[in-house]
């Protein structure tokens, strides 16, 4: 755990009871403060009263009298599309509001790092889309170079629950834009940019808050080392921001698209072969082809920045190549789950949206898709490019007939629920097919969450039984 400091004798509320916040309200009693606790479900409330904390009810007259700051888990809104009335209730009290990350890098720095050969260092990696797969890649590349590592954020633990690091130690984080929007402190060493695209775009006010919410967590602090995906024009921007100048190897661009060159620090991916530049000259290369884990240019992207943040922290071309050799991928991000009669299939559930299903449509060959769910603002159109690698469609959910309409002549059927759609793509598939599942869509009209979904595809494919 790490306590967090500055707020001994403090009163301070926690609203929303979840993963993130039982581990405030933990981390504020071991730093000295009072939590008190508040969740408009009545089930949060009893499982946080079950581990000793004390309720407090904000929506009572007078709730934040005497309270420090309110501490608020990521889902619930502070702004857009309008404020919790909880978060609107502390505001208009003039109650400052926070997260757990911004307590997280307020008090990640401890008086005993002064005594280490090498102080810890925190690495936060944002985007739309590969900052899951990145993060993970980044903690299996440190685990396998022998470095202490922990991961923590929107993957693994809550970050206020990992252990205090070590000597030479490395925290990895995931951070979202519902995290990083909201901070109050955000310093990380190492800062990543993958990519931004469409998604959340009423919880940020339109595509322009959705950015700013990414790029507090390089203008906040400052990151000693910037790695930024420049395959986007506000990646592009944001690099230009953060860079005193065309050789300022501070910041790294990378790119799964184009060939960088420049006097700078640069990582790319082109053809299945990534290559790391500096100051004009070729330092290292590696081919990603082979990669079991990380099939497909957008996983070639996240491989680049993966690769920038190990090279920033003294790690060798050698050993970092050898480490992706062994990384395994992700549940539910790309993820071959089986192979059958010469069909293969794949649970990419975490593609929530189009752009993330997009990526993964290029990736393979004759697909037979299966996608649909709670649709977003503008359906599928970012994955109208790729529907010529699509053999044909199968789609379920709220959706599917929305996702029917934009399909135009790619043969497709309607299929309602996952059981129909995978015993329908199973029996249709050739040697070579890849079924896959990227809903391009959330999962929360039929499934509780995405690794749900992801799961009841799994066991629908593991009743298939042998082809």
């Amino acid at each position: 755990m790490i306590p967090v400091q500055g707020v001994e004798g403090q009163r301070v509320a926690v609203l929303g009871l979840g993963r993130s916040g039982l581990a405030a309200c933990r981390a504020l009693a071991a730093g000295g403060a009072e939590p008190l606790a508040w969740d408009d479900s009545p089930e949060a409330r009893a499982r946080a009263e079950a581990q000793g904390f004390t309720l407090h009810d904000l929506s009572r007259p007078g709730a934040f009298e005497g309270v420090a700051s309110l501490i608020v888990s990521p889902g619930i809104p502070h702004l857009y599309p309008a404020p919790n009335r909880h978060v609107a209730a502390a505001l208009a009290a003039c109650v400052p509001v926070d997260n757990d990350i911004g307590l997280f890098f307020r008090s990640f720095a401890q008086a005993g790092f002064a005594a280490f050969d090498s102080p810890p260092r925190v690495v936060a990696i944002t985007g739309s889309n590969g900052k899951s797969t990145t993060t993970a890649l980044v903690h299996h590349i440190l685990q396998a170079c022998g470095r202490p590592v922990q991961m923590a954020g929107n993957i693994g633990r809550g970050v206020l629950d990992i252990d205090p690091p070590g000597d030479g130690a490395v925290v990895v984080l995931e951070l979202s834009s519902y995290q990083t929007d909201l901070a109050r402190a955000l310093t990380p060493d190492i800062a990543v940019f993958t990519n931004l695209s469409p998604d959340h775009l009423d919880r940020h006010g339109g595509q322009g808050g959705y950015f700013a919410a990414k790029r507090r967590l390089f203008a906040e602090g400052g990151p000693d080392r910037a790695i930024i995906g420049v395959d986007e024009p506000e990646g592009r921007y944001l690099a230009g921001q953060m860079s005193e100048g065309p050789g300022d190897d501070r910041v790294i661009r990378i790119s799964a698209a184009q060939k960088l060159q420049g006097p700078g620090w640069t990582v790319c991916a082109r053809k299945g072969f990534l290559a790391e530049w500096r100051k004009g000259r070729q330092m290292a290369s590696c081919d990603l082809r082979a990669l079991p884990g990380l099939p497909g240019a957008h996983n070639h992207q996240n491989a680049c920045a993966a690769w920038a943040v190990a090279r920033s922290l003294g790690l060798a071309p050698r050993d970092i190549a050898r480490a992706l050799e062994s990384f395994e991928g992700l549940p539910h991000r790309s993820q071959r789950v089986a192979e059958r009669g010469g069909v293969i299939f794949v649970n990419d559930s975490k593609a929530t949206n189009a752009e993330s299903a997009a990526r993964a449509l290029a990736a393979f060959a004759r697909i037979r898709w299966i996608a649909g769910g709670l649709g977003k603002e503008g359906g599928i159109a970012a994955c109208l490019p790729h529907l010529g690698n699509v053999a044909k469609a199968y789609l379920i959910g709220h959706s599917a007939r929305d996702f029917a309409l934009q399909l135009g002549e790619t043969p497709h059927e309607i299929c309602e629920d996952m059981a129909a759609a995978v015993a329908r793509a199973a029996a249709e598939a050739a040697p070579g097919d890849v079924v896959l599942l990227a809903p391009a869509a959330a999962s929360f009209d039929q499934y509780p969450d995405f690794e749900a979904r992801g799961a009841d595809f799994i066991a629908r494919v593991a009743a298939l039984g042998p082809g």
